[in-house]
């Protein structure tokens, strides 16, 4: 990959991990709100809940930011994290933090998708 193109990389990811610090660290919606009315406290928990569902989600997003600015200073970014086969750069536009090729994220969705014990097996089995 040429300069220009992990410059570029380099000020998305940056532009990127702004963003999710800055919503990260507002956390209003994570407060616990009593109210004597229980339609208006069920509401409050399915706001605080979905705000932790977010919150989750950006730090996750935010971790992943980190890693791809830190391939990139290794000199590893643009490269596959498990068949270390280049990923292609419609793929890293798209997704400038992907770990892994197109090939390579199927495989690994399938896996954290997929039962693996065998409980739930047995349950899948008997159904």
């Amino acid at each position: 990959m040429i300069k220009t193109e992990l410059t570029k990389f380099r000020s998305v990811l940056a532009a990127r991990r702004m963003d999710l610090a800055s919503a990260i660290g507002q956390r209003e919606d994570l407060t616990i709100d009593t109210s004597p009315d229980e339609l208006d406290r069920i509401q409050h928990a399915a706001v605080r809940e979905m705000a932790i569902d977010n919150l989750a989600r950006e730090s996750s997003r935010l971790r992943d930011v980190d890693a791809a600015l830190r391939r990139i200073d290794t000199g590893s970014f643009g490269i596959c994290l498990d068949c270390e086969q280049d990923i292609n750069l419609k793929r890293l536009r798209a997704v400038p933090w992907a770990r892994y090729c197109i090939a390579c994220q199927e495989v690994a969705e399938r896996e954290t998708q997929a039962p693996s014990g065998r409980f739930e097996q047995s349950l899948l089995s008997a159904a």
